[in-house]
């Protein structure tokens, strides 16, 4: 009874653990939508350095996006491992 309670426990606290761990996926939202925002923001106030703004704007989202794969990874390991 007491092995099944443990591991009850433990499922238990994986799920909680994983569901936090998601929590930094709506940063990744929030933060994509600040890099695009800004790209628009800059595109109208100088449209000659679209292309250079163009890029800085693709290695950002990159960079958020990479954070929310590595939430999204500590989620399945918790869950999963």
């Amino acid at each position: 009874y007491i092995f099944t309670m443990n591991q009850t426990m433990l499922q238990s606290a994986k799920q909680i653990g994983a569901g936090l761990a998601t929590i930094g996926l709506a940063g990744v939202g929030a933060g994509i939508g600040i890099v695009f925002a800004a790209l628009v923001n800059s595109f109208a106030r100088n449209p000659s350095l679209r292309q250079q703004l163009f890029g800085f704007t693709i290695l950002g989202f990159a960079l958020t996006e990479a954070i929310g794969l590595f939430a999204l990874m500590m989620a399945f390991l918790i869950l999963f491992g």
